[in-house]
């Protein structure tokens, strides 16, 4: 009992972070009807742009939230205004081959400055856990990365139900000709989206950094599973982004301790492709008829 509750709790845990990721994509593909595949390498350079406020300004990784989220806002908003935006009435190839080429972009260059080489960002808590009782611990980053996922989604939450911004986010993802008739500033709107998708994805990097490595290829696992999690949990709906990230947290733990850690992923993707066969809207999402 003390093992399933220690991969549970753990799973919970790492699937909060994932659903951040997520949530990131999820945004960005409701307002603008864009899959962006270099949702993984924004994360990325959240990592790395976190690893060097800790390495050369002693900036904590998770204090330097405060500073990754605005940063990579704006980087988003750059990448939208310049680039996404040019192909939002194109072809869906296009738009693929377009943030598949900005990914391998973002990757070659940290590549280029950075070398190939592994980055550990290592703290006094890295490897520190928390004793709940009944054999069971916590991992001390793994729980300070939930509590700050949970606030951010909460504030997420907040900002698209409560705010008139918020609001017309959502007014653009339901049906963007019809919030431009509205008078909603739909190209605005846009670049907000990818902007908080961007902070969003960049902000969990930051999260992820104290344990896990830090390469510029890394992206690439993380586009998957920000697409898993996406398409498994309903594409445009955040709260199934969020169950989505929960729900493959919780499978990749219990799948490493109950078969096998080399076979996680392939249980995580034959979960994936039953909840496609019997339920190809995903889990919270709506059918378009």
């Amino acid at each position: 009992m003390a093992v399933f509750m220690q991969s549970l709790i753990s799973g919970i845990l790492i699937g909060g972070v994932y659903a951040l990721i997520g949530i990131g994509l999820t945004l960005i593909f409701g307002v603008m009807r864009v899959i962006n595949f270099g949702h993984g390498d924004i994360l990325m350079v959240g990592m790395y742009l976190t690893y060097l406020l800790f390495t050369y300004l002693g900036i904590d990784p998770f204090v330097s939230v405060l500073i990754t989220f605005p940063l990579m806002f704006l980087f988003g908003g750059f990448l939208q205004k310049v680039f996404i935006n040019r192909v939002l009435n194109a072809a869906a190839q296009n738009q693929i081959l377009l943030t598949i080429g900005l990914g391998l972009i973002m990757s070659n260059t940290v590549m280029l400055i950075f070398t190939s080489d592994y980055k550990i960002l290592s703290t006094s808590y890295s490897s520190a856990t928390i004793q709940v009782g009944g054999g069971v611990s916590v991992s001390t980053p793994l729980l300070i990365s939930f509590l700050i996922t949970a606030g951010i989604t909460a504030a997420l939450y907040w900002f698209l139900l409560k705010t008139d911004t918020g609001q017309a986010i959502r007014a653009t993802a339901q049906d963007r000709e019809a919030a431009q008739l509205m008078g909603i500033n739909v190209k605005r709107m846009s670049i907000l989206a990818f902007g908080l998708g961007s902070a969003l994805a960049g902000t969990a990097g930051a999260l992820i950094a104290p344990t896990y490595y830090i390469f510029p290829q890394v992206g690439a696992v993380f586009t998957l599973k920000a697409f898993v999690i996406t398409v498994l949990g309903g594409m445009g709906s955040v709260v199934g982004a969020t169950l989505g990230g929960i729900l493959i947290g919780i499978t990749e733990s219990m799948s490493a301790v109950y078969i096998s850690s080399g076979w996680k992923d392939v249980v995580v993707f034959v979960l994936f492709l039953l909840v496609l066969l019997f339920r190809p809207s995903g889990l919270m999402g709506k059918s378009r008829t």
